[in-house]
């Protein structure tokens, strides 16, 4: 009797503690999921506090970047086909008046890369090339249901400038280089078609974003891999 008394103790204390293990991890659960909603309340809260007095969405930013400045076009200089990677930067303006849908006046620089090459210890040859352009955006938002992240795509039109000086000087091979350096620059500006693709995410008025744009033109496509903070006020 004594032993089947202590069975029964032992059996009752092991039910006792898987009870109150069922009822911590049921009472974490519950705190998780408190903490998510209040999180969740929180962003809506204060994406409807900014809405209410930015009605229009207005924003402004900057962002920074790694930008690939191209020449696929003899015209660019000798040879006058290169790739070459520099730091872009930009300036941003724009309003998203509903959710799904807002637009952007951007102004990006993708730097400016030189190149010089030479042979026959004498002749030789380089250039410089530097896109810039403002740009207008239409932007369209992914109907996510968590409004603190944003996926969004944007489609427009650039004005690209791009400014290329070439310097050359030609020789005779096995000479003495007498010949004077010549220099030649080409400007031009064109409208072409931009687009771009990035996430953000954003709290009490605050966005920072990741995004890919790029800029079709004749003499190569320029883009840029920036980041940017943007205020809405």
């Amino acid at each position: 009797m004594p032993q089947h008394d202590r069975l029964a103790g032992t059996s009752g204390g092991v039910g006792l503690s898987l009870l109150s293990v069922t009822l911590l991890e049921t009472l974490m659960q519950r705190i998780s999921g408190t903490l998510l909603a209040i999180l969740a309340v929180g962003a809506c809260a204060a994406s409807t506090v900014a809405l209410a007095e930015n009605p229009a969405g207005f924003y402004i930013g900057a962002g920074v970047g790694y930008s690939t400045v191209r020449s696929d076009d003899p015209a660019y200089g000798l040879p006058g086909y290169f790739n070459d990677h520099q730091t872009a930067w930009k300036a941003i303006v724009g309003v998203r008046p509903i959710s799904p849908i807002g637009a952007e006046v951007e102004y990006i620089d993708f730097g400016q890369p030189s190149h010089q090459f030479s042979f026959n210890s004498a002749n030789f040859y380089g250039f410089d090339s530097h896109p810039r352009a403002g740009a207008l955006f239409g932007v369209g938002y992914l109907p996510l249901p968590v409004p603190f992240f944003d996926v969004f795509g944007k489609a427009g039109v650039a004005r690209l400038e791009t400014d290329v000086t070439t310097t050359t000087s030609n020789c005779p091979p096995s000479t003495t280089c007498t010949a004077p350096v010549t220099f030649s620059r080409h400007n031009q500006t064109d409208n072409r078609f931009a687009y771009g693709v990035g996430v953000q995410s954003k709290a009490w008025g605050f966005a920072f974003r990741a995004e890919y744009e790029r800029i079709n033109s004749q003499f190569g496509d320029p883009d840029a891999l920036t980041v940017s903070a943007t205020w809405a006020f």
